[in-house]
């Protein structure tokens, strides 16, 4: 899966003169936390989120009066107080790459660019949903999750095991284990009980770490 396919591909934007008290208003206003700087020319120049307003406005324990403060604060723009620095990804950038960029360098969102020009902005929250898409968060299911030996075949022993019991995978993840012998898996299973399911991974001498029957996922 790759960027251009969970991305806002109509990002809401801002350009860098405006006052950060307009900015931080249009930002609730609209429900986001961080919003992509253009100059009048519409080219990518900074990026600036919730914090970085909130952080340059005066502090309540000031001893401006409040007419000073809206004073203070209209003459503050966005350019003084952004991200200039912007780290961006292109369109076709794959989604495990930008979700190890923005945990690496700690942020919450990349804007994607071509050829310069800004064309959406992939988001920790895009992130969050395509996680529950892969574990099957919202799907009916045995839910299970075991330790599995680093070696080949083995997750086809586990899918054929399944297959053989009638069951329908739903979602299937593999996950760094306790040590580099083996990886944790967890798999969602429907159309088998979870006693059986249990009963046959733990014949393939896999083990178990949970298990649970979700009913209702939603």
């Amino acid at each position: 899966m790759l960027v251009h396919e969970r991305m806002s591909k109509r990002p809401i934007t801002i350009t860098e003169d405006i006052p950060i008290n307009q900015a931080l208003k249009f930002m609730r206003d609209e429900k986001v936390r961080r919003l992509p700087v253009l100059n009048k020319r519409g080219e990518l120049v900074g990026i600036v989120s919730e914090r970085d307003l909130l952080y340059a406005s005066p502090s309540p324990a000031t001893s401006l009066s409040i007419h000073e403060l809206h004073y203070l604060v209209s003459k503050i723009t966005v350019d003084e107080v952004m991200i200039k620095d912007v780290i961006t990804v292109s369109e076709y950038t794959p989604l495990e790459e930008a979700a190890r960029i923005m945990a690496d360098n700690k942020i919450g969102g990349l804007p994607v660019v071509r050829d310069g020009k800004l064309v959406g902005i992939i988001t920790e929250s895009d992130l969050f949903r395509i996680f529950t898409e892969i574990l099957g968060a919202r799907d009916m299911g045995v839910r299970l999750s075991m330790l599995v030996p680093e070696q080949p075949g083995i997750l086809a022993d586990i899918t054929r095991a399944i297959a053989d019991m009638g069951g329908n995978i739903i979602s299937l993840g593999t996950f760094l284990g306790e040590d580099p012998t083996n990886r944790l898996i967890t798999v969602k299973v429907a159309d088998v009980p979870e006693d059986q399911l249990v009963a046959e991974m733990k014949a393939l001498a896999l083990e178990i770490a949970d298990a649970r029957t979700c009913a209702s996922c939603r």
